[in-house]
């Protein structure tokens, strides 16, 4: 396959779908007959996804999920890579596009002041901003922004309670800073300064198009990122101009998986990692072996193994 003959697109779009399983499978159609392949995410709240498909494809695609109700505006990521990153494709009715447990939470009602790429490096110097990556705890490990806080969280959901406690420190010592928000793609942060909106807090700000957009636009030597940026497909990383990352990933808790932890006692192909050797049982540990054994089998007679996602 020649180089960068794939063209990946991060997308989402918060509108309100009246009825969100009548969309699933005229979606999921034109995905199959345009031979696209990812996941798609549809909630009564809005689309969210990343798929994968020629360029003519993914522009067909869309084109196809723009025409739904509310989604002329929609958002979205291209990035490009000489192999296909998904195995099949997938689309799947949620309470939540990005869940974080916060019902009355609308972006729509409200989100916090878009900075674009080529200004987040002013906003983040700025002694007066406390900058937050609203990522999970194994994101932040792989990369993140220098100087940004880590709410050391494992999921969203975990997020609210954090803020409120992080708030309630700053305010007892007085301060109220702006704050600054990033995200892979930007859709978590359509959520996270929605409700710091609702708690009060009126200087919020976020980077548009999330750290994806600034890999690609801020040229290197000026950067403030430090690491890569993990995304949530067979790439398991990128770099700044979104070319493919050094990490593998661990196919039994999805973690980024460096060179140096593949050399540890505790690495197993397809089984574990050192991060999660200690969260699995025997029983687990097996059935990870055997889909790991019909993958290899797969790859060494040259067929694709459709588990191995």
């Amino acid at each position: 396959m020649p180089q960068h003959s794939i063209c990946i697109a991060a997308l989402y779009r918060f509108t309100p779908f009246s009825d969100p399983a009548e969309l699933r499978a005229p979606l999921l159609d034109a995905c199959m007959s345009l031979q696209i392949r990812g996941t798609l995410l549809l909630a009564r709240e809005g689309i969210n996804g990343t798929i994968a498909g020629t360029a003519e494809g993914i522009d067909a695609i869309l084109g196809y999920i723009r025409s739904l109700p509310g989604c002329d505006a929609l958002e979205w990521k291209l990035s490009y890579d000489d192999s296909m990153p998904f195995n099949r494709m997938k689309v799947r009715l949620k309470r939540e596009i990005v869940t974080m447990g916060q019902p009355d939470i609308d972006p729509l009602a409200g989100v916090g002041h878009y900075v674009p790429a080529g200004e987040w490096n002013a906003l983040i110097a700025d002694p007066d901003t406390i900058l937050i990556d609203t990522r999970n705890d194994y994101e932040v490990a792989v990369g993140t922004f220098k100087g940004a806080v880590d709410p050391d969280i494992q999921s969203f959901r975990e997020f609210p309670d954090w803020f409120r406690a992080k708030r309630a420190a700053l305010e007892a010592e007085g301060r109220k800073p702006k704050i600054a928000m990033f995200c892979t793609g930007g859709i978590r942060c359509e959520k996270s300064t929605a409700f710091a909106l609702s708690e009060g807090v009126e200087d919020v700000y976020h980077l548009k198009g999330g750290i994806l957009k600034y890999l690609e636009d801020v040229p290197e030597a000026e950067s403030l990122w430090e690491g890569e940026c993990f995304v949530f497909d067979q790439r398991v990383t990128v770099r700044h101009g979104l070319e493919p990352g050094a990490y593998d990933l661990c196919h039994a808790c999805r973690r980024p998986v460096s060179a140096e932890a593949k050399l540890s006692d505790l690495y197993v192909e397809g089984v574990q990692c050192p991060a999660c050797a200690a969260e699995r049982t025997d029983e687990q540990r097996a059935r990870y072996a055997a889909r790991q054994h019909q993958e290899d089998l797969a790859r060494a007679r040259g067929a694709h193994h459709i588990g191995s996602e």
